[in-house]
């Protein structure tokens, strides 16, 4: 059994923040500072491509639910991110991305591609992650589980909570489906997906074919018009609402 190994911590406006690693990878914990007497829920997180655990995205996020909700919130550096090193292969992705992207020629080929193989590895550190946390007593197995993971955080999460049995309510939103969609299919949690109807890569018809996919009894669809990178803001507070209302606790961001 993998545990996990505190490397830093720090508080500020009643936000513990706590630095990890767990099998060697990075991460990082946020709680409540002063937590509740009962065992609080527990959601985990996966960043968007390009970017690392404690992008403003993620600390942003994470505020939201702790200081809203009073959960625990956790997320992985991705496999060639953040404090991860990359390999030759990351290089080699990244290299024909900004090529692709240089020549006018479309993207989602390639991020899909590589977000695939990204998954492959994030994956069963993800499962480990949470054997990791539910260790801890603050945490527990008892309390329910939510994801959130928006972009390449969803080509993570989608084949993750489709092995996973432990997730209770996901987020996701913003990919393509040609991986995802038959994984999609053995999802039937609560599920909330944010499609942007401008999107510059992923088409309309594609957003729309990867929300479809989805087996869950209950889904909701947030489309917002807008280019990939314009996603509103208002929709993490919906996000926080979505947990809230599935995962249990009082939410005290705005309506």
């Amino acid at each position: 059994m993998t545990s996990l190994q505190f490397t830093s911590t720090s508080s500020s406006s009643g936000v513990l923040e706590r630095d990890f690693t767990v099998g060697g990878v990075p991460g990082v914990l946020w709680s409540p500072a002063s937590p509740a007497a009962d065992r609080a829920p527990l959601v985990l997180m996966a960043h968007g491509g390009g970017n690392h655990k404690k992008h403003s995205a993620m600390s942003g996020r994470a505020r939201l639910l702790v200081a809203g909700c009073g959960f625990h919130v956790a997320v992985l550096d991705a496999p060639g991110h953040g404090d991860r090193p990359r390999t030759a292969h990351d290089e080699a992705e990244i290299a024909a991305l900004f090529a692709a992207r240089a020549a006018g020629e479309p993207e989602g080929p390639i991020v899909v591609r590589y977000n695939d193989h990204l998954a492959e590895l994030a994956v069963p550190e993800y499962r480990a992650l949470l054997n990791a946390l539910q260790d801890l007593p603050e945490i527990g197995t008892e309390g329910p589980v939510g994801f959130w993971g928006i972009n390449m955080g969803t080509a993570i999460g989608i084949p993750f909570v489709a092995v996973e049995p432990r997730i209770s309510a996901a987020v996701f939103g913003q990919h393509w489906p040609d991986v995802l969609a038959e994984k999609a299919k053995q999802i039937t949690i609560p599920t909330e997906f944010d499609l942007q109807w401008d999107d510059e890569h992923i088409s309309r018809e594609e957003g729309l074919a990867l929300f479809d996919a989805f087996a869950s009894k209950e889904k909701s669809l947030h489309v917002n018009s807008g280019r990939h990178k314009e996603l509103p803001r208002y929709e993490a507070d919906s996000a926080v609402r979505f947990f809230a209302r599935h995962l249990g606790g009082a939410v005290t961001v705005s309506a």
